[in-house]
């Protein structure tokens, strides 16, 4: 019987090589193997990340804070359009700042927004010049918006169910309200928000977002005044949206189809 092999005492666990001698490459890598796994057992017991560990990512921290550049450039849509800033003036973003109590960064970066969207320019030094525009232009956007918007709510005509016209008559019925309010803001929002419900109907968000834009810059003031149109033409306007749905709940593409085409012919 070879007693080397049962170890010290006979414990079964083999002795250390003599000095001098070679410990075979399996074994030490094996030895470097059980010591690894040895210590990072220990560094979990510790709470410590080891090598053997996946990174468990920190959860993302999200910040809810109100816009206030978001409620200025609002802020500043609705003076626009209500007339409060007149076309052709000039107007510094200090002075704005001290109008709505922040500080002039919000209302710069507002202006800015305004400038890509044609309401205002920079002028150098001084701050934003509300941009003079006259009927002609006007008529422009409203070729435009009827070459994009027209052939879309035709196909839709043709396309949508009844019942899901009738799931836009509470916008409709907003438009109404707004316009007898006789507040341009407040009709300018309503009156985009029903468009903008029956051409998300196409599934086209690029589509929506282009005719938001033209339909936005189509209701800026003009020259001469600040209000072009009075709380009758709004109410009147209103009231064809209504009529619109009720056409095409309907199903009676004609009628639909002529009272699309008047509605952006009015809107030049």
């Amino acid at each position: 019987m070879k007693q080397g092999t049962q170890g010290s005492a006979g414990t079964g666990i083999p002795d250390a090589p003599a000095r001098g001698s070679r410990v075979p490459q399996q074994q030490r890598a094996a030895d470097v193997g059980r010591d690894r796994d040895l210590a990072d057992g220990a560094g979990a017991v510790r709470g410590e990340h080891t090598h053997s560990e996946t990174p468990i990512p920190r959860p993302r921290q999200v910040l809810q804070r109100p816009s206030v550049r978001g409620q200025i450039l609002d802020a500043l849509r609705t003076a626009l359009v209500g007339g409060e800033l007149t076309p052709g003036e000039v107007y510094s973003a200090p002075a704005l700042g001290d109008r709505f109590g922040v500080s002039a960064t919000p209302v710069r970066e507002a202006m800015q927004q305004l400038a890509t969207e044609g309401a205002v320019e920079v002028v150098p030094n001084r701050g934003f010049r509300v941009i003079e525009r006259g009927a002609r232009e006007l008529a422009e956007l409203a070729e435009i918006r009827a070459l994009i918007e027209v052939p879309v709510m035709l196909r839709l005509a043709r396309t949508v169910p009844a019942a899901r016209w009738a799931d836009l008559r509470p916008l409709a019925e907003g438009t109404v309200r707004a316009a007898s309010s006789g507040c341009r803001a407040t009709y300018a929002e309503s009156d985009r928000a029903f468009h903008r419900a029956v051409l998300a109907l196409a599934g086209n968000e690029q589509l929506v977002q282009i005719a938001e834009d033209l339909h936005r810059r189509a209701q800026w003031p003009l020259v001469g005044g600040p209000v072009t149109r009075g709380r009758a033409d709004l109410v009147a306007d209103a009231a064809e949206h209504l009529a619109l749905l009720d056409a095409l709940a309907a199903g009676e593409w004609d009628v639909a189809q002529s009272l699309v085409r008047e509605h952006f012919a009015g809107a030049a």
